[in-house]
């Protein structure tokens, strides 16, 4: 069976034309790029494949200077009310909606989005916001009853200090700001290394942080922006003037950076891999099961932490279900994010592409067989522009490459008799970020939720795997990195916890009723 289309040269913005809608947004929120001396880096777009612009770059040096300028401010801003804190951040939530569409057309021309999801990821941006201004009156610790009589036993937070955020290209804003506008209201400051392949969505959401700051009194240095290469983050990580990197990015990325940090004994907070299966019971609504599973696995052109890239289906559904998303996925609306009913962007660069093609190659290897997608959509005039067709594949077994996450859109299909089959299958990864199950047998959709069942940190029942709201933590277990950020109670990564003791008696009693005298 197959469902691939014949591939078509695809027509796409010129490189000329989104330069200039760069530079348009990049003006309205306050950014100039002018040609200058030092170190340069190229802004380039995956919608072409071509560069755009030139950004100024920052050296080792400058990263360490962005440190020193931001440990000063913290000494400022950690004495500041949290409620006053929040107010920079309300304003800069009213920035972001102002400049929704700026902000929305930079993250489509650097990361390849369509805009309803570049949209999306700005409405994020505000939300969180909202959060982090509610949160600013909410920063409570608690008091437990003391053994000892007339003492009060409390915990209080505190500010923590220089936070280094290091994000990646796929959401450039929205990660930054779950980090930022919580690290903010908790009183710490921030230097933020985006990643290189975003530089212009980055300096325009920096350019509003920094008015919103202005405007609300906010000292000098509280947020630094580093537009640096892996050198630039290297300092980051290493500077013992730095108290929590939250990182962004593979599970290479992580395996780097941790013990790296914790070598100095510094905290870390890493987002890493997803390889993210959904179950599909017998008892599944394989319409909206198909729904589900397709904006999951080819959202973002597979380019999600949370992308979905396992189906495991019950032996009595799994070839209606693979029909149907063979069909789905050999009419899916693949061209320039720009052009009106896209669904499926561009690749962000060639090796994304290689990844892909050497994961099918692998598949076919261990036994494989491409249902549909796969190939590449050639872009006439634009050989660097990499438009692939999501590919849906009917594997065997769950071999060594499908534990493995390829970051591009590749959906791997597979059968479970038992339950308990389904839910080892789905286990059976290192990575543990999201996960869901369709299904309408309530037993089966709360053993999915029970200890016993999903491994990960994002356990949906009749909804795809990727999607998460602000107000819940965000993050995974096992080589995910076992961070938290966002909503929920992840603010506490950003803050330092103190246990308190007041004896408010005459005498001195020991704990434990230790007597030295």
């Amino acid at each position: 069976m197959s469902s691939i289309t014949p591939l078509q040269d695809l027509s796409v913005s010129s490189t000329d034309q989104l330069r200039e809608r760069a530079l348009r947004s990049l003006e309205r929120c306050g950014v100039r790029v002018s040609p200058g001396s030092g170190p340069r880096m190229r802004a380039r777009s995956p919608i072409t494949g071509e560069d755009l612009l030139d950004v100024p770059a920052a050296t080792s040096a400058d990263v360490e200077n962005a440190i020193a300028a931001a440990k000063d401010a913290f000494t400022t801003w950690r004495t500041v009310p949290a409620p006053i804190r929040g107010a920079l951040i309300k304003r800069l939530g009213a920035l972001l909606h102002d400049h929704t569409a700026e902000i929305a057309e930079l993250i489509t021309i650097e990361a390849g989005k369509i805009p309803s999801e570049a949209l999306g990821e700005v409405q994020e941006m505000i939300d969180i916001c909202d959060f982090a201004v509610g949160l600013s009156r909410q920063l409570d610790g608690r008091t437990m009853p003391s053994e000892r009589p007339s003492h009060r036993l409390m915990e209080t937070w505190h500010p923590l200090g220089v936070v280094a955020v290091i994000s990646a290209f796929n959401f450039p804003a929205a990660v930054w700001s779950w980090n930022t506008a919580i690290a903010l209201v908790c009183g710490d400051s921030v230097v933020w290394k985006p990643s290189p392949m975003t530089p212009l969505t980055s300096a325009a959401c920096s350019a509003l942080l920094e008015r919103a700051g202005s405007e609300a009194g906010a000292p000098a240095g509280l947020h630094q922006l580093v537009i640096a290469d892996a050198q630039g983050g290297q300092v980051l990580v290493d500077s013992p003037d730095v108290a929590l990197v939250s990182a962004t990015g593979s599970e290479r990325m992580g395996a780097r950076v941790a013990p790296r940090v914790a070598a100095r004994l510094g905290r870390c907070l890493l987002e890493l891999g997803g390889n993210n299966a959904a179950v599909v019971a017998p008892s599944a609504d394989l319409e909206l099961a198909t729904r589900g599973i397709v904006f999951a696995a080819a959202g973002t052109a597979g380019q999600r932490c949370t992308t979905l890239r396992r189906v495991i289906a019950h032996e009595e559904v799994v070839d209606a279900l693979v029909r149907r998303l063979g069909d789905v996925f050999g009419r899916l609306p693949i061209g320039d994010p720009f052009a009106a009913g896209t669904l499926v962007g561009p690749l962000i660069n060639a090796r994304a592409y290689r990844g892909m093609v050497e994961a099918l190659d692998q598949a076919r290897a261990d036994g494989g067989e491409l249902i549909a997608g796969g190939g590449r959509r050639p872009v006439a005039g634009y050989p660097g522009a990499y438009y692939v067709e999501p590919a849906l594949v009917r594997m065997p077994a769950q071999t060594d490459l499908v534990r493995r996450e390829t970051f591009a859109p590749v959906l791997y299909a597979m059968t479970y008799r038992e339950f308990d089959d389904a839910i080892a299958l789905h286990n059976g990864v290192p990575q543990g970020l999201s996960s869901s199950i369709f299904t309408r047998d309530q037993r089966e959709a709360e053993r999915f939720l029970a200890t016993d069942g999903s491994d990960c940190g994002i356990v949906n029942v009749n909804i795809g795997t990727s999607g998460a709201e602000i107000g819940g933590a965000f993050g995974g277990e096992k080589s995910t990195g076992g961070g938290r950020e966002s909503g929920s109670d992840a603010w506490r990564a950003y803050m330092r916890r103190a246990t308190n003791t007041v004896n408010y008696s005459d005498e001195l009693p020991l704990a434990q009723g230790v007597e030295f005298a």
